[in-house]
């Protein structure tokens, strides 16, 4: 190299540096902000963010990136080992370093909820991890990334399914802490009183709202502009909660990821209809969850939403839908609201033309109804499915619902006429001829009295008083008399005044 040339070698290369630094600066906003529009970044400054995260951030710069894959792979293979305790650390790490990362989030709150819980006996020690999942997604990650529509769906599904579902053996137990939270703050009957909650005028409703929002995260407007849309909503209930988060991530999210989310709202309209209110049961004491008729009407809109906007999966939500449809007018027969009853027979007509006979009456459709659950009048079936209406007919006695327990009376009789008139020809009848219905109706009640594996004695003496039997009376109680459940429920309950006269013979 030329001495001279030597000579300036290294100031010209500061030089050059300075002007490559400078032009740099001139380009560098333009490039971040077109990095941040096409959604090439994931290094956001972050607001509001703990002093040790912020600091993190700040000192480690890019190589905080590189840091969080190494953790991330060696996460990855402690959870090919089911190494999850030791997973939770470096996944905690790993949000520090990277809070945008969603992935880490989910990963992070399934593990939780999922696979730790299970490790423990405990009922109280598994939901402290399910509930340490949700407070995971709920207060943590939504607060670095309020626009995931990921982050609302699995925040969703834990109440949908973890709690709301039969998959886990301490589903029970999780409905019954969330409830107990839930009347804390809301009330016992679940519902949410919002001139109370939106205009607090005692230090009680004060601290209820405090409590809503700063503890489990629950706007007040938000939540009446939930239960506008799709409620009345019980609080009390997990699918309340799951169509709480998936609404708000509607709001908040990037439109490309929402069908995830409008599909939770249909899944758990469906599922609040069928245990969406939570009912007092006089044979346990306690609580069981019953149907939510009033959410109905907003079921229905949540399919025909998802119907129009779910091109992809357009068939398969129609078909889930006729079904929701068919079930609706016996459903409503069966609760003796007859009117609703016929009002959806309509619309499954008219929207699905062919799905009903136009001029099958509600009572012919409620007992084709019950047929097709048996199958092809097979007298197994018959005999299985009349057990079950019978018994429901039991036990909407017990729990003082007389009406509805004179519709499942008459479903009975009628399947029993039915089935018993399509056999009777001399041989078939011998062969293939169902049992009487009364006894049958005997064999039921025996079952549920007996005090060894029936029903409890609570409701086995409310059951004796409403059939009028005596506590000695298990074995006949029918012997000298055709009274049956629709002569009973007559005297009890108004609707049934004009109930057909007991059928003889049978």
């Amino acid at each position: 190299m030329n001495p001279a040339f030597r000579k300036f070698y290294k100031p010209l290369l500061g030089l050059l540096a300075a002007a490559l630094l400078a032009g740099v600066f001139q380009v560098q906003g333009r490039l971040n902000l077109e990095r941040q529009n096409m959604g090439l970044t994931k290094l956001q400054p972050l607001e509001n963010a703990p002093p040790l995260l912020a600091f993190t951030t700040v000192a480690l710069g890019g190589f905080r990136g590189l840091i969080a894959n190494a953790l991330w792979i060696r996460a990855s293979e402690l959870q090919q080992n089911d190494k999850f305790f030791e997973m939770v650390q470096l996944a905690d790490w790993i949000t520090k370093l990277q809070p945008h990362m969603t992935q880490v989030w989910m990963n992070e709150a399934w593990n939780m909820a999922y696979n730790i819980s299970v490790k423990f006996p405990s009922f109280e020690d598994r939901w402290r991890w399910v509930r340490r999942g949700i407070e995971l997604l709920r207060d943590e990650a939504l607060k670095y990334n309020p626009d995931e529509a990921f982050i609302y769906r699995d925040l969703g599904w834990i109440y949908q399914h973890k709690i709301g579902a039969n998959m886990d053996d301490g589903q029970l137990y999780y409905k019954r802490r969330l409830i107990q939270e839930m009347q804390s703050v809301l009330g016992g009957n679940g519902i949410a009183d919002y001139q109370s909650l939106l205009t607090p005028s005692t230090p009680e409703q004060t601290n209820r709202v405090q409590l809503l929002k700063q503890v489990y995260k629950l706007d007040p407007v938000s939540m009446k502009a939930v239960d506008d849309k799709y409620g009345p909503l019980d609080w009390r209930l997990p699918e309340a909660h799951a169509i709480y988060w998936a609404s708000l991530g509607l709001q908040k999210s990037k439109q490309t990821n929402q069908i995830v989310l409008r599909r939770m709202i249909y899944q758990c309209m469906q599922a609040s209809f069928i245990r969406g209110a939570l009912v007092a049961d006089r044979a346990s004491g306690g609580f069981v969850m019953g149907p939510n008729l009033a959410i109905v009407p907003h079921a229905n809109d949540s399919y025909e939403e998802m119907i129009k906007i779910d091109a992809e999966n357009r068939d398969n939500i129609e078909s889930a839908h006729k079904h929701f449809l068919e079930y609706l007018p016996y459903f409503f027969y069966t609760y003796n609201r007859r009117t609703l009853a016929q009002h959806w027979l309509d619309v499954l007509r008219e929207r699905y033309p062919g799905a009903a006979p136009p001029k099958q009456s509600i009572e012919e459709y409620s007992l084709r109804y019950v047929q097709e659950l048996a199958g092809d009048l097979d007298r197994d079936k018959i005999t299985m499915i009349l057990g079950g209406l019978i018994e429901s007919s039991y036990l909407a006695l017990i729990n003082d619902e007389d009406d509805r327990a004179v519709n499942f009376d008459r479903l009975a009789q009628k399947l029993w006429d039915t089935y018993e008139k399509s056999v009777r020809t001399a041989k078939s009848e011998a062969r293939i001829g169902l049992d009487p219905l009364k006894t049958l109706k005997l064999t039921v009640l025996n079952r549920l009295l007996d005090p060894k594996g029936g029903i409890s004695p609570r409701a086995a003496a409310i059951l004796r008083t409403k059939l009028g039997l005596s506590a000695s009376a298990v074995t006949s109680p029918f012997a000298n008399s055709t009274t049956n459940i629709v002569q009973l429920s007559a005297t009890n309950a108004p609707a049934a005044t004009n109930a057909p006269p007991a059928p003889k013979g049978k």
